[in-house]
């Protein structure tokens, strides 16, 4: 019987006891396959940990800010799927790490707060691939990190909630592309960081969990401008992934909850507004990358007590169970994973319990 484990940590979202139980010890046994395998592509330029990776639209990918061991960073680069190299691209405006970076309608590329030595930042920019320049595009009304952007069907960003420097934030506001401003809208029922937001089929935004360790969530309607609660997780959790599904649900994975980290997993379902378990993972963690590919979600290193982790899981939306696959080729905590045209995901950066701060890039198949 595979063992799992169910864990403990400090606020830091950027960092992250463990307890050994069996597979069907903390709710619901994972299965073990042999599935995919992780190989080593170029590495990037710098060195970076709570970075962004955005898919651009001709197929290469912008990777903007982070941090590496000492300093915030400003620099950004582009990965070219075909050659499997990296490329320095025009750096941003202010170095930033914690933003996020939402691709838009035409093409280019919202870059939106973060945080530089510290303070949070409001400043926002945009990168244009046609030239491969960033360009100021207003600031917001609040500054801050460890917030959501989520591209709306109409064009605008929702930005939501984040750390605001001395407090957690409930605010929210739009980014309109069109007049290049940000705008207040409707405030979330409850102030969090960490959190995870997720457009959903019907056009609205889940809004759920967050430091610390909240099991609450909320639903933001862009025709009224207003979030109003939906049902509760089955447990408080900050640092988790959320994931849409084919099928139109949202899978909830892993995370802090308010005295360990969590293996569990549950399914949001918008049409009920409930959540309800599903299987677990083989391994409990935290601050790991999620992505769907081939209709299934991957998920990929993450921390736990003994440090960052390389391993992965599959989970199977049909049989409601994850499956062990191959390892990565380096732990990595707060590391991004995307999907690519060709089916193959990019894993960038993140950082190692002894080796730093990564530069590493590689390719789960």
């Amino acid at each position: 019987m595979s063992n799992r484990v169910c864990f403990v940590i400090p606020k830091s979202p950027i960092m992250f006891v463990v307890m050994v139980a069996t597979a069907a010890g903390c709710g619901g046994a994972a299965t073990t396959r042999p599935g995919g395998v992780f190989a080593p592509t170029g590495s990037m330029t710098s060195a970076r940990v709570s970075h962004t990776a955005t898919l651009l639209p001709g197929g290469n990918m912008l990777i903007t800010g982070g941090h590496d061991s000492s300093k915030s960073l400003a620099s950004a680069e582009l990965y070219d799927p075909a050659t499997g190299t990296f490329a320095a691209t025009g750096s941003m405006i202010a170095a930033r790490a914690s933003h996020t970076a939402t691709l838009l309608l035409d093409g280019t590329v919202l870059v939106a707060g973060g945080q530089h030595d510290l303070p949070a930042l409001a400043s926002a920019e945009l990168y244009d691939p046609a030239t491969g320049t960033f360009t100021a595009a207003g600031s917001m009304i609040a500054g801050r990190y460890w917030h959501t952007a989520t591209l709306l069907p109409n064009g605008n960003v929702l930005i939501a909630g984040g750390w605001g420097g001395t407090i957690d934030l409930a605010s929210a506001e739009l980014y309109d592309p069109l007049a290049g401003t940000f705008a207040a809208t409707g405030s979330m029922t409850v102030a969090r960081e960490v959190h995870r937001a997720t457009l959903l089929p019907d056009g609205k935004v889940l809004i759920a969990g967050g430091f610390p360790s909240l099991s609450s969530a909320e639903l933001y309607d862009p025709s009224a401008g207003t979030f109003s609660a939906t049902g509760s997780m089955t447990m408080g959790r900050h640092e988790h992934s959320a994931t849409l599904l084919p099928r139109g649900s949202v899978l909830i994975v892993g995370g802090f909850g308010v005295s360990e980290i969590l293996g569990s997993a549950e399914l949001y379902d918008p049409l009920a507004g409930t959540f309800a378990a599903t299987g677990s993972m083989a391994l409990a963690r935290r601050d790991h990358a999620a992505v769907l590919a081939n209709g299934k979600v991957l998920i990929a290193g993450g921390v736990r007590t003994s440090g960052a982790v390389a391993s992965a899981e599959i989970y199977d939306p049909v049989a409601g169970k994850f499956a062990v696959t191959g390892a990565m080729t380096a732990a990595r905590e707060s590391q991004t994973a995307t999907l690519l045209p060709n089916g193959d995901v990019l894993v960038t950066g993140g950082e190692g319990t002894d080796q730093g701060v990564l530069e590493s890039a590689e390719l789960y198949k």
